[in-house]
């Protein structure tokens, strides 16, 4: 009896605990709107290609390096990753690496001090502290951003392991979908980590070094970061645009109500909606959470895929033939109301295409989901639903 008093003693305090500081942090919700900009994207869908890229781009690296991530593993990719950071480092190169600290959290303290002593400057994004200790933990730099010299800027998807280059089994291939940028929308990339930086160390990044000159690219685009809570409205608004076609691709699909709402209301409008999701799960609970919208959007009318030939991890949405978003935002709660985002709107027919292109090279790896498979689950899928729809929020 004084167990159980104790363990409902604890749920209430952890209870008020997210209560309060989500009030707290309502108060200083943030949107940062970046201008639109001109610059030269570069598309990749495949790990390999743009890990090849990537650390081709940090080699050539003069001055310094800023690198945010939600996720790092320890495994042989990450420890190419980690030593050509070290060697750039002792180049005299100044390196930034943030890090999520949920994210990243299995990172050895041996490792970071080895990377603090080669010059390499090391810091946790978002660590938790009291108060309100463990709704800060439910926070999360969900944000993924690299600038080298201020010149060459990438955005996406992918994170820094095995994974994500297809080499562990258990996924197989690993669909993803990131950007490379040069032109001047690097200058908002480079301010977005200089603001991530500043709330993980309180030191500020001023110097003019760090924002060199940058010379207009091609493709529109603009960057907009969110901290929670306002992401869902600019959803919502992008949905509402579409007025033939609406394409979303996500890893995780749990959208809120007035997201759900607003998928309805374009399905009614005769808006052809296509939602591509994986077929495997790479978190307890989230593939089942997802299924109690999948019935309500199937009897609309709207199409859903399931990509069987790997793992799917892209995050996108693309509306009709003129806009995509290609950014860090999954299509669920924890990306709308807790994690920091940032996303890149392309306002730009040419490069929708491509991103088109590649999403139907996708969906012919997908098998459709059908209301009668949704009508035949089992009794154990079923449950798990239940219990999934419960930990929505926070899944």
């Amino acid at each position: 009896m004084i167990v159980l008093f104790v363990i409902v003693i604890i749920l209430a305090l952890i209870y008020l605990d997210d209560k309060l500081g989500e009030y707290f942090y309502k108060k200083k919700k943030e949107k940062i709107v970046y201008p639109e900009r001109q610059s030269d994207l570069s598309f990749f869908i495949n790990g390999t290609h743009l890990f090849a890229d990537y650390f081709a781009e940090i080699r050539k690296a003069t001055h310094h390096i800023h690198i945010l991530f939600y996720i790092v593993k320890t495994d042989e990719i990450s420890q190419q990753f980690f030593q050509l950071l070290k060697q750039k480092a002792e180049e005299g190169v100044r390196v930034r690496l943030l890090v999520d600290w949920v994210g990243s959290f299995g990172l050895p303290k041996k490792l970071i001090r080895s990377l603090k002593e080669s010059g390499i400057e090391f810091a946790y994004a978002h660590k938790p502290r009291f108060p309100f200790f463990f709704y800060r933990l439910n926070r999360r730099n969900h944000r993924k951003i690299t600038v080298i010299d201020g010149k060459i800027g990438y955005i996406g998807g992918f994170n820094i392991g095995k994974e994500y280059v297809g080499q562990d089994p258990k996924f197989g291939e690993w669909r993803d979908y990131h950007l490379k940028i040069v032109g001047e929308g690097v200058g908002d990339l480079q301010m977005q980590f200089c603001r991530d930086w500043k709330e993980a160390t309180n030191t500020l990044i001023v110097e003019d070094q760090y924002f060199p000159p940058l010379q207009k690219g091609t493709v529109s685009h603009q960057f907009v970061a969110t901290n929670g809570y306002l992401l869902e409205q600019q959803f919502i608004d992008f949905i509402r645009q579409a007025k033939k076609e609406l394409i979303i691709g996500s890893p995780y699909f749990i959208p809120s109500s007035a997201v759900m709402n607003a998928l309805l209301d374009a399905l009614s409008r005769g808006v052809k909606v296509t939602i591509l999701v994986p077929l495997k799960a790479d978190h307890l609970f989230v593939k089942e959470a997802a299924y109690p919208y999948f019935y309500r959007l199937l009897k609309a009318g709207a199409h859903i895929y399931r990509f069987y030939q790997g793992f799917y991890h892209a995050k996108t949405m693309v509306i009709d033939e003129d806009c995509c978003d290609i950014g860090t935002t999954n299509f669920d709660k924890r990306s709308f109301f807790l994690n920091s985002e940032i996303n890149c709107y392309i306002y730009d027919r040419n490069f929708v295409q491509q991103v088109k292109e590649a999403i139907r090279h996708d969906l012919a790896r997908s098998e459709p989901l059908t209301l009668d498979f949704w009508k035949k689950r089992t009794l154990w899928q079923r449950g798990k639903e239940s219990i999934s729809t419960l930990l929505s929020a926070w899944l």
